[in-house]
């Protein structure tokens, strides 16, 4: 090693005065964003129906009663694919953070050389071994904070991702439970088209036993006979529908084809919950997706002023000690050392520090937004779900008149007809209005219970920020 790499180097008093004068230039923090102020109530009559409600947790399916919807969404949980992605880019955004908290330590690094140099030919003065050990450090003062800020970006965007993983498995609950319920008012549909099919056959059977004796018109025969057939087409197009359904649940829970069910179910044997929505303003710290935008823009202030601090002076230390001989024996004989320091400074870069600095601010102005979005599109989504939940409530307590008139009415008409005292047409119709109101009877109990899973997605599926998500990323 050479002897004028081994002198200390000595700094100016001019040079220490500028880094000092600089130090008072810190970077300042920026100001928090300006709230969304929530509202001070949910809107519509049936907003606080169920203000007395027990308060739902993190499973909040298990209100449903069921047991076949537990083991769905725990398998979901184990395989679904969307959220095996989530859960990747929580570790890397932890790896990221760890990376970037080692920017704030020392280097430390250990070397070791052997090298022979000699003449072809001949011998010369250089000729010889060579060999060296030693440990070299290197640290960069943090004057401006700039380590610091992208530490703390790197943290804000683990929080980003945690908080993300958290929506993510909110949501495939949310989307396993719908399915679910999907599936099986599908099929009870199918059972009430194919009950009604088998009633349309009994009735024409009874028509063509009243056209043979003479009493029932060719064209009665033709309208029942299409009454059947459309019968049949609606039956084919649930039983369709409720394929799809269950291959759409199969692919949330990871599966390549949907399994076989053991039992099926009733949706009259699932429980309704009743569901409190509290405050508008505890929403805040009910949903993840908002503890995400707020995290992505304290991760992108913290690039603001890491990018401000780049356009400052860098002050370098850096030291070594090793050994150093022309046999291995002989290496302890020469112990050396050295000390550096640097100030480096970007005088001319062509805007490249500059535009960075202001790319970083308009992303921040751009995930500002974001988070306004994500408050307002959070109050916008709780405040739909109740409407869902007093509307459709509404509707299932007037259809239900609907289906006793509807079903006494078709009851009469069959026995006038036999009797000889109604048409075909009355009874056609009293038919119609009965599959009609059955058939609706059962899609206001799916949405019922599909609005309150909307619901408690909508207010967070019982989320809670435990705090501990830093911590976790320091490990």
């Amino acid at each position: 090693m050479p002897t004028e790499e081994l002198r200390r180097p000595r700094l100016s008093l001019a040079c220490w005065a500028c880094m000092l004068s600089l130090a008072g230039c810190a970077v300042p923090a920026d100001p928090p964003p300006h709230a969304v102020n929530p509202p001070a109530s949910w809107q519509g009559d049936g907003a606080q129906a169920d203000a007395s409600a027990p308060a739902f947790d993190a499973h909040w399916w298990r209100h449903f009663g069921s047991s076949e919807l537990d083991a769905l969404i725990a398998q979901a949980e184990a395989h679904n694919q969307d959220l095996a992605r989530a859960l990747a880019r929580v570790k890397g955004a932890r790896a990221q953070a760890r990376i970037a908290g080692a920017q704030l330590l020392p280097e430390l690094t250990g070397q070791v050389d052997a090298s022979r140099e000699a003449r072809l030919g001949g011998r010369a003065e250089v000729d010889g071994n060579e060999s060296m050990a030693g440990f070299a450090a290197r640290y960069e003062l943090d004057l401006w904070g700039r380590q610091d800020a992208l530490h703390r970006e790197a943290r804000q965007g683990m929080r980003a991702s945690v908080f993300e993983r958290d929506a993510v498995r909110i949501g495939v609950a949310a989307e396993v439970a719908s399915s679910w319920l999907q599936r099986a008012g599908l099929r009870e549909r199918a059972a009430i088209a194919r009950h009604s099919l088998e009633n349309a056959q009994r009735v024409l059977r009874l028509v063509e036993s009243r056209g043979r004796a003479g009493a029932a018109a060719p064209l009665e025969l033709a309208q029942q006979r299409g009454l059947v057939a459309m019968r049949e087409r609606e039956l084919a197009r649930l039983r369709q529908e409720a394929r799809n359904a269950e291959t759409a649940l199969a692919l949330l829970l990871g599966l390549p084809a949907p399994e076989p069910v053991a039992a099926e179910v009733r949706l009259d044997a699932v429980q309704v919950p009743a569901i409190s929505a509290g405050l508008p303003s505890r929403l805040l710290v009910r949903r993840p997706d908002i503890a995400q935008a707020e995290a992505r823009l304290a991760a992108a202030n913290a690039n603001v002023q890491a990018a401000r601090a780049a356009l400052l002076p860098r002050v370098t230390l850096s030291a070594s000690i090793g050994v150093q001989g022309q046999a291995p024996g002989a290496l302890f004989d020469n112990p050396l050392y050295s000390l550096a320091a640097g100030l480096a400074a970007p005088i001319f870069d062509g805007g490249r520090l500059a535009g960075a600095r202001d790319l970083a601010e308009a992303r921040r102005e751009e995930l500002l937004g974001a988070y306004r979005g994500a408050v307002i599109a959070a109050f916008a989504d709780a405040q739909t779900a109740l409407h869902a939940v007093a509307g459709i409530d509404a509707q299932a307590l007037a259809h239900a008149g609907e289906l006793r008139e509807a079903r006494r009415a078709a009851e009469l008409s069959e026995l006038r007809y036999k009797a000889g005292a109604e048409t075909l047409l009355v009874l056609l119709d009293a038919q119609r209005v009965l599959y009609a109101a059955q058939d609706l009877e059962i899609q206001l109990r799916q949405a019922r219970l599909q609005a309150r899973v909307a619901l408690y997605r909508a207010l967070g599926g019982g989320w809670r920020d435990d705090g501990r998500v830093l911590a976790q990323g320091e490990r």
